[in-house]
């Protein structure tokens, strides 16, 4: 309990959403773009896949988060879980698996990583598509099946997976299923120079800073802004154009697997979310141009790699430029 009685310090939740982006880009320096695609896919009460090479502080960021929220008793932070991806790795790795009380003489569940708040699924292409696979139905249902029993994760379970580019030697590409489970797929990339230069100088201090991160946010905030997203004011025009951009998907010559209405709701809860990062309550023209490429394009297939980029970018120009024409908010 604080001093005046609350249970948790922090009021108001939507305040908390820029102090929480703040105090990650005091160790995750020069991503701020992708610190807001992360916070709205939290807030969209989804799960995102963030693809680069090593060393560009996916996993830092990934820590950092999970510190910054606390946990529902005072002084503790999140569930924070980790899981290294190899090519030996089990399904019950991740699950958990039944052991022998000898005391009891009965065998007893002993729950797997899966079973936090914040999971990190560290470079998730390495392992089998079998093991991969024992991500599905946590993701999608927030639960995992165990024999007879059905057991439920967390109220608040974030999964923020990595993986190399598929290029790479030893990986196996994940199934389009598991795909589209993950509201977004973003990259990180490299910093700028100046960035670069300023992580070299102060790595030290990042380093503590990432040992003492402060607790910015509850949980219980957290939850009630993933409530609050659906609040969120979407004008008919834009649902509509959410619309015509997964339809024209489908259309399209370059490409030959469209968007799902699985991904137009997805985008739609995005969109929301990512309103309440900007500090909005409701959506504008822009917002669906600033995130359709991290929502869709890793739901696609297109025939030629090399013309995606130009697909996606003719697809949502036609509608954001008809919005504009709208002048929905003028």
């Amino acid at each position: 309990m604080t001093e005046n009685g609350s249970e948790h310090p922090f009021e108001d939740p939507m305040a908390a959403i820029p102090n929480l982006i703040g105090h990650i880009e005091k160790i995750v320096r020069g991503k701020r773009p992708q610190i807001e695609l992360v916070i709205t896919c939290l807030l969209a009460g989804g799960h995102i896949l963030i693809e680069d090479n090593p060393g560009t502080g996916k996993t830092v960021l990934a820590k950092t988060l999970a510190h910054c929220i606390s946990g529902d008793r005072d002084g503790e932070t999140v569930v924070f879980k980790r899981i290294q991806f190899t090519p030996d790795l089990l399904p019950m790795d991740l699950i958990g698996t039944h052991v022998f009380d000898d005391a009891n003489k009965q065998f007893l569940f002993k729950k797997g990583p899966l079973f936090c708040n914040v999971l990190l699924a560290d470079e998730i292409n390495r392992a089998s598509p079998k093991v991969q696979s024992a991500l599905l139905e946590a993701m999608a249902e927030s639960q995992i099946t165990v024999g007879d029993a059905t057991l439920k994760l967390e109220q608040l379970f974030f999964t923020i997976a990595t993986q190399n580019p598929v290029e790479m030697e030893g990986t196996y590409p994940l199934p389009a299923a598991q795909l589209d489970r993950f509201y977004m797929k973003i990259y990180f990339g490299y910093v700028d120079e100046a960035t670069e230069l300023d992580i070299y100088r102060d790595y030290l201090q990042i380093a503590v800073n990432l040992n003492t991160a402060e607790q910015v946010m509850s949980m219980r905030s957290m939850l009630q802004l993933q409530q609050q997203t659906g609040e969120v004011f979407v004008h008919e025009e834009i649902i509509k154009a959410v619309a015509n951009i997964v339809r024209k998907t489908r259309d399209h010559p370059d490409i030959t697997l469209g968007a799902s209405t699985r991904s137009g709701i997805a985008f739609i809860k995005c969109l929301r979310a990512y309103a309440l990062v900007k500090g909005r309550t409701f959506v504008v023209e822009d917002d669906v141009r600033d995130i359709a490429r991290a929502v869709l394009e890793h739901r696609l297939i297109f025939r030629n790699k090399d013309g995606k980029l130009k697909a996606m970018e003719g697809i949502v120009q036609k509608e954001t430029e008809r919005l504009a024409k709208l002048r929905l908010f003028a």
